[in-house]
């Protein structure tokens, strides 16, 4: 009963704080639900830009990583800062420039219409059959043991699985379609002060849990008797090997970061570029902290259930890497914070969910309805396309959830990289070309496009028939990393729009003008601090690289194999 007392009280503090920041606001325009007006100040934009980022998805995928492979899963959040950073220097200035609502509308603008209706597609697509679907699982993955559901509608996994799933989408729902990009915005930032205490909560009392009430003791026994698991890199056999962050790991995080439109949206709402920098900056600083909760905790539960120190009784061993986490959460967390954490982690997977159906709300509405169905549409009419749109997403969302819980033995975030592949390297490389050459043409562009599409699909799902990047991939009877594959397709569609730039050029040069929607001015620090987040990181590496080099990546698989008493099945 505390828990569920504690879970509503903040759940209902967090509606309450929304509500009253935004009842005032103009929903009945476009940049008024869009893009909050493009009034967001710094700290919200950071706010936003790392709780959208992060859901169970993250802490039960990434830590689930780290369970099963070590620290090396500090790739994703870490190497992450450099392509934040490139967000700020590079592509920041060049979308607030164009005063643009969408990453499209910016291709548009660079190519023609037809790439943006493209483009549209391919992202509203990825975001309602995948991203919205995956929110949902992974959230009632943690949720439903936290409260266990069993106990109230039976042990059917299915239908657990759908109910808990029907109420976070009604409720994530309902920010999106009712409260607009604002409301979603001021959602994330209290809750991600909510999160940012409970996450921390879980290593602290982790490392305390092994250090038998000594934190520091614990960190030392993890260090200790198995420092491999504490590389920041993988050798050639690992889950990331060193040498993909130098291809796939780069490529990925860029698109992510810089032209996904769920997390770039936010920062197209800043009043002005210099505080659509801060706000950048900030989250990037703070994605170097990223792995003590994101991947720390996955360590933790590997080292308690190898040691049997436990109480096997109450805390069921977790059935595979993805229960690792919510098994630490269980076994280490206080009664009286239990439903505390439990409401910040419902908060972030609200976040998620509800900043990727504005998103794809937004790009239904401008890009499609306006852009293509009704041209001459009035804002109030596109607003109003945007949430028919969401509120029939939902339930689309909502019965794909069922699909990936059939892959629910794979590893969550290597079965989510695999699929976003498929149209994130397509994006990244003609939005490259759009920023570096002037006389590309649209065709090559659009060619690209499909062609990066098929390519990503072909050797990188059908032609591995594994699930994740896990293991080398074929390419033409050549075994290589999956990263490396789409490495691979990178410089393929490079070559694709080198030969139109060259067979068939623009006529006149693309030239950039200014939208004057806001100013543009950038701040006068943001370079200095994107060159010490490119020393930190750097320092990060070296200095766990050092200390304890390479992860054998054979060697701790078999370790997991070894030690874990339901292992994964090999792939």
């Amino acid at each position: 009963m505390l828990t569920l007392i504690s879970f509503l009280l903040f759940t209902i503090f967090v509606a309450v704080i929304s509500w009253w920041k935004t009842h005032d606001d103009r929903q009945d325009t476009a940049d008024g639900y869009f893009l909050a007006g493009r009034s967001l100040v710094w700290p919200v934009i950071g706010g936003s830009l790392l709780l959208t980022n992060l859901s169970t998805e993250q802490l039960v995928g990434i830590n689930g990583g780290g369970y099963q492979h070590g620290m090396l899963l500090m790739t994703w959040e870490v190497w992450s800062s450099l392509s934040i950073v490139a967000m700020a220097i590079i592509f920041l200035p060049k979308y607030l420039k164009s005063g643009i609502t969408t990453i499209p509308e910016f291709l548009e603008i660079r190519f023609d219409h037809r790439v943006r209706l493209l483009t549209s597609l391919i992202s509203v697509i990825l975001i309602v059959l995948i991203l919205l679907p995956f929110i949902l699982f992974s959230g009632a993955e943690f949720m439903i043991p936290v409260f266990g559901v069993e106990q109230y509608i039976g042990d059917n996994p299915s239908v657990n699985m759908l109910v808990v799933g029907s109420l976070l989408a009604l409720i994530g729902g309902g920010y999106a379609v009712f409260g607009g990009l604002k409301a979603v915005a001021v959602s994330d930032t209290v809750n991600g002060i909510g999160l940012a205490v409970g996450g921390l909560l879980i290593p602290i009392f982790g490392l305390s849990y092994v250090g038998h009430g000594d934190m520091w003791q614990g960190l030392s026994t993890i260090v200790v008797q198995h420092p491999e698991r504490m590389a920041p890199m993988g050798d050639s056999d690992a889950n990331i090997p060193w040498h993909t962050l130098f291809t796939g790991v780069t490529l990925l995080t860029t698109c992510y970061w810089c032209t996904n439109q769920g997390i770039v949206q936010r920062t197209f709402a800043a009043k002005n570029l210099a505080e659509g920098q801060k706000g950048t900056l900030f989250a990037a600083v703070m994605k170097l902290f990223g792995p003590l909760y994101l991947v720390l905790p996955g360590i933790i539960a590997w080292h308690v259930v190898s040691s049997g120190d436990y109480d096997l009784a109450n805390h069921p061993i977790p059935k595979d890497a993805n229960g690792a986490y919510g098994f630490l959460v269980n076994l280490v967390l206080p009664d009286w914070a239990t439903g505390f954490f439990a409401a910040t982690i419902f908060g972030a997977i609200l976040s998620s969910f509800n900043s990727f159906l504005n998103s794809g709300s937004t790009l239904f509405a401008i890009d499609i309805y306006q852009g293509m169905l009704k041209r001459n549409a009035t804002d109030q009419e596109a607003v109003r396309a945007g949430r028919i749109f969401a509120l029939l997403a939902v339930p689309l969302s909502v019965c794909l959830v069922l699909f990936f819980k059939s892959y629910g033995q794979a590893g969550l975030f290597d079965l989510l990289i695999q699929y976003v592949s498929v149209t994130n390297i397509p994006m990244i490389s003609i939005m490259v070309v759009a920023l570096i050459s002037k006389r590309t043409p649209a065709i090559g562009a659009s060619v690209a496009l499909i062609a990066g599409m098929v390519f990503q699909v072909f050797f990188g799902i059908l032609n591995d028939g594994n699930l994740g990047f896990t293991i080398a991939e074929k390419f033409y009877g050549w075994k290589m990393h999956g990263l490396h594959v789409a490495g691979i397709n990178f410089a393929f569609l490079m070559l694709i729009m080198l030969a139109f730039r060259v067979l068939k050029p623009q006529a006149e040069p693309f030239e950039q003008k200014y939208s004057g929607d806001i100013d543009i001015t950038p701040w006068k620090l943001a370079i200095p601090v994107g060159l010490g987040l490119i020393v930190a990181v750097a320092a990060i590496y070296l200095s766990m690289w050092s200390r304890f080099g390479l992860t054998p990546g054979a060697k701790v698989a078999a370790e997991y194999e070894a030690r874990h008493p339901s292992p994964v099945p090999a792939k």
